[in-house]
């Protein structure tokens, strides 16, 4: 049963996957279902009892499980104080991108920096209210994209905001109540500290630099923008691009400017989504995958933030919230079984991963249905 196990090729099967990601999903447990006659009986059984279960009233139809459909997610942009008009500008262009982004992707948005404070508030004040306003959310990720400058004096790492400016550690606490997915993009010079003060469960941070002493102007913001709207940044070819996709292409496009420049490289962008505080570089992986290993023989970071995408709206499965919640989890075991691949023989791993496969292919096959129906209507 190895072939199982080969034909899965560890995409990301998300909530935002289109036919693609189905399409794959579907090959896989059409196959196992082939060669296990006797699985495949159970599953048929299964999903008897679980239409009978709805003929009598136990478990919502589609029509119910449609008012529960996920959201795609909330973007608050913050645009900092630009400095000089050539920062403006540039600034101006990569927040534009970012709009771009959320209007295709179906993403909430709101911007701050980009005009007068509401209610004669500083944008520190709105940026506040705004993270605090968004805890109550606890499923759809809430992305946090800072585009501006940053200063690192006397152990504090800041980003610089119309007005009073913001620290990391007040970020921290601000969004310290949110129980939902957070992804934390900070464009600005001088980010890297970001990633000690925001790492925690369910984050996901990314950082133009390496430590707070990189301070010069960071070009991170400008690739990272083009990247996480881009279908070029699909290194794993599931059809969207993951927060880990936009980190890997930004820093390839940063370090090519740096290069056909022949200039020292001033800026080495961080992603950190294992909650360990530490982050990773680009250089450390290859594709989407880890090339090396940490010196304190640490876990890297991305695998989480490769679960986390945008894509289209028009080309998204319409998952539940509880699916989205079943097939977190699914996925979090598929990765983990990866990890044992050079510890585990060719049948445990097999007996292991086809259980998995066929739940989440129940997930995708409701989910398909409700698109279906929708189409119809």
């Amino acid at each position: 049963m190895s072939f199982i196990y080969r034909a899965f090729r560890w995409k990301r099967f998300n909530p935002t996957s289109g036919c693609r990601g189905q399409r794959m999903a579907c090959l896989v447990i059409s196959v196992a279902l082939a060669c296990f006659p006797a699985l495949a009986v159970g599953q048929i059984k299964a999903d008897a009892e679980v239409q009978n279960a709805k003929d009598a009233g136990a478990v919502p139809d589609q029509g119910q499980a449609q008012s529960d459909v996920s959201s795609q997610g909330q973007l608050i942009l913050v645009v900092g104080a630009p400095g000089t008009p050539e920062f403006e500008e540039g600034f101006l262009a990569w927040s534009q991108r970012w709009t771009d982004v959320a209007q295709q992707s179906a993403l909430s948005l709101q911007t701050i920096g980009l005009s007068e404070g509401q209610g004669g508030g500083t944008d520190r004040e709105t940026l506040k209210q705004a993270l605090m306003s968004s805890s109550a959310e606890k499923v759809a990720p809430l992305w946090l994209v800072l585009i501006g400058h940053g200063t690192y004096a006397r152990d504090i790492a800041k980003f610089n905001l119309r007005g009073p400016d913001v620290s990391a550690k007040e970020l921290n606490q601000w969004l310290s109540t949110a129980q939902r997915p957070v992804v934390i993009v900070n464009c600005a010079s001088a980010s890297g500290p970001f990633v000690n003060r925001l790492s925690g469960p369910k984050r996901i941070v990314v950082t133009a630099t390496r430590s707070g002493v990189e301070q010069n102007y960071a070009r991170f913001g400008k690739y990272f923008a083009e990247a996480i709207g881009s279908p070029d940044s699909d290194l794993d070819h599931d059809g969207e691009v993951s927060v880990h996709e936009a980190f890997l292409r930004a820093s390839s496009g940063v370090r090519l400017f740096y290069e056909s420049e022949s200039r020292l490289a001033t800026e080495h962008a961080l992603i950190d989504d294992n909650g360990d505080g530490k982050g990773t570089p680009a250089s450390m992986f290859r594709g989407v995958r880890p090339n090396s290993k940490a010196k304190d023989d640490a876990a890297l970071d991305g695998a989480a933030a490769l679960r986390v995408t945008l894509a289209p709206a028009g080309g998204r499965l319409p998952f539940t919230r509880q699916e989205i919640a079943d097939r977190d989890s699914i996925e979090r075991e598929l990765a983990s079984l990866r990890g044992k691949t050079d510890k585990l023989d060719e049948p445990t791993l097999d007996a292991a991963l086809l259980p998995l496969l066929l739940r989440l292919s129940k997930i995708y096959q409701a989910a398909n249905a409700r698109a279906e129906t929708e189409s119809d209507e």
